[in-house]
């Protein structure tokens, strides 16, 4: 029998008033371990604010308007009245629970709402589709706030808008499950090496409730579910390149483009998906066609880097160009206007095997072996290279010139490390040979009014870089330089979805903001140096005692990073280890 819906509320009343992550993992165990089996993947996605994993494509798409106008039918609360009332709380959970908990209960009566049912009818919400499909929305979501409880009104609210907002991420729910299923929070990795080939919190938490430790056997590499890509780090010289590498190694351009994994069927049939595990297929009709053709009759699962191309010329054409084509509409007008190509440089399944445990000079022969180059998917350029820095200086040259960022360096014998930020592939790029003129990728935590010309909007945000052994945001500046007057301006309509009354739980910071955000937004940021500080927490404490690291004069690019997700950010580690490349490098002058 499924759980009430109202245990579930009650936790997240719960955790709503935690800020601690410790506490807050035993308060999540605390609740799976009463879910039932039938139940645990439902509530993993409703803690989530979801009703399915990312790269389903399923979203609950419930504007706030649509919203008010639920509450007031639910509620027999005239609309006026509830836009009025909306005005004052602010909070779109805090008025449905004020406008249900108002509602006459004489002669009313309800059956008990459990998890399944309030699942479902989110559901039906979310694939309502046709000319009639915001009236079902509209009815199906005032009568589910019609049978709950205040309370449970105020979440499936924020659920409905995306703006839950407990401050719990993928990694604080593989914590609990490690704890309930395998003993241990330590064990964490153990259920994360299956939730970077198969991430889906859901169907993880399944198959641990229903069979234990012998359910995750069960989870394997699936086509049409994204692997978590494999990433790298980054060196600042050539030398560092033979301090890490062995003698030999494979170098490949580093293409500045979107970072695409792409599913192939037998059939024909193509999904891509982002870095971030999105479904992106619809806007890439003429890679689709190019993947076919490269890929007949094959079941692949592909790793590779978009660009967008000038085909007058045939140069690499700025990041900024390929965003273009991320629109919904319009995608064969802009296909005239933005052609685009794809490089492969991986190949992680074939033909119902997995290949990311063979290394990578065997995984790369099996790629050449079964691609057909054509003009819109060709295999990245790349050779193979021993320790000689006049060589690999003079690829390096050549790739930059040819529009590229720079090489990717890789060890011959790595297995592909889904999720994994190792040191058998490595960044080096021109600009790394220099004091941090590399970008890094930052996530807005917070913001500072402006005062003068930029009274009414923000002056400044708070950026911070990504813990991922501590699933947290640590701050590492306040950045106010690189934007245009109009950028600017709108600052506040851009982040109005994200503002939170309180500092979220996965930040750490001991400034005090203006306005707090919930980590969402991923921007890129220069700056002049990395230096030691008393009042930002990225890596505190591990170069000296009481400091942590910032960055000095950090400044915009103008490059919004939408297609990265805030776990997606430039670490931590890597801040710190840029820090450590700045003082050998003025040791050795």
């Amino acid at each position: 029998m499924s759980m009430p819906f109202s245990v579930v509320a009650e936790y997240y009343e719960k955790l709503e008033a935690i800020s601690g992550r410790i506490e807050m993992t035993e308060l999540l165990a605390d609740l799976l371990r009463k879910t039932p089996a039938q139940d645990i993947d439902k509530v993993c996605y409703l803690t989530l604010g979801k009703i399915a994993p990312d790269f389903s494509g399923i979203e609950l798409g419930i504007g706030e308007k649509l919203a008010l106008r639920a509450i007031a039918m639910a509620s027999g609360q005239p609309e006026k009245v509830i836009k009025e009332e909306f005005n004052k709380i602010g909070d779109i959970g805090n008025l449905a629970e004020w406008a249900i908990s108002r509602k006459s209960t004489l002669l009313e009566f309800k059956e008990e709402l459990t998890v399944e049912e309030v699942f479902s009818r989110l559901m039906r919400i979310a694939t309502a589709s046709g000319p009639k499909s915001q009236d079902v929305k509209l009815r199906t979501l005032a009568g589910l706030m019609a049978d709950a409880s205040g309370r449970e009104a105020r979440y499936i609210a924020r659920i409905v808008t995306g703006k839950l907002r407990l401050g719990i991420g993928d990694m604080t729910l593989l914590d609990a499950m490690a704890e309930i299923y395998l003993g241990s929070r330590a064990r964490r990795e153990e259920i994360e090496r299956k939730y970077n080939i198969y991430p889906d919190v859901g169907r993880i938490a399944k198959a641990l409730a229903e069979k234990g430790e012998e359910g995750l056997k069960e989870i394997d590499i699936t086509l049409g579910v994204p692997i978590r890509a494999m990433l790298a780090q980054r060196v600042k010289s050539l030398e560092e390149v033979f301090e890490r590498m062995g003698d030999t190694f494979l170098a490949e351009y580093k293409y500045d483009g979107e970072r695409m994994q792409v599913h192939i069927w037998p059939d024909g049939r193509v999904r891509i998906y982002s870095r971030r595990l999105e479904d992106i297929t619809h806007p890439y009709p003429d890679i689709i066609a190019g993947v076919k053709e490269a890929f007949k009759g094959k079941e692949a699962i592909l790793d590779g880097e978009c660009v967008a191309v000038n085909v007058d010329t045939g140069e690499i054409l700025p990041f900024q160009q390929l965003m273009h084509r991320r629109r919904k509409y319009g995608v064969e007008e802009i296909l005239e206007k933005i052609p685009t190509m794809l490089f492969v440089f991986d190949i992680l399944y074939l033909d119902g095997k997995s290949l990311i445990d063979l290394p990578l000079k065997e995984r790369h022969s099996i790629l050449e072996s079964v691609i057909e180059e054509n003009e819109k998917v060709q295999l990245a350029k790349g050779k193979v290279m021993k320790r000689d820095p006049k060589s690999l200086e003079e690829y390096l040259n050549e790739a930059v010139s040819n529009g590229t960022e720079g090489l990717m360096i890789k060890d011959l014998n790595s297995p592909y490390e889904a999720g994994a930020r190792g040191w058998t592939w490595i960044k080096l790029k021109r600009s790394y040979i220099s004091k941090m003129v590399e970008p890094v990728d930052l996530v807005a935590v917070g913001a500072f009014w402006g005062r003068g010309k930029r009274a009414g909007t923000y002056g400044a945000l708070l950026l911070a870089a990504y813990n991922h052994e501590k699933d947290r945001f640590e701050t590492v500046c306040k950045m106010g330089t690189g934007f245009t007057d109009e950028e600017l301006a709108r600052l506040p309509e851009l982040f109005k979805d994200y503002v939170i009354d309180h500092k979220h739980p996965r930040v750490m910071s001991e400034i005090e903001a203006d306005v707090w955000f919930v980590p969402a937004k991923v921007l890129e940021v220069i700056g002049d140096e990395i230096t030691l500080s008393p009042i930002h927490t990225c890596a505190k404490g591990v170069i000296e005692e009481g400091s942590g690291l910032a960055i000095r004069f950090p400044r915009f690019t103008g490059k919004w990073r939408d297609e990265k997700s805030p776990q997606d950010a430039t670490t931590v580690k890597e801040i710190l280890e840029m820090y450590k490349e700045q003082l050998a490098e003025i040791k050795e002058k």
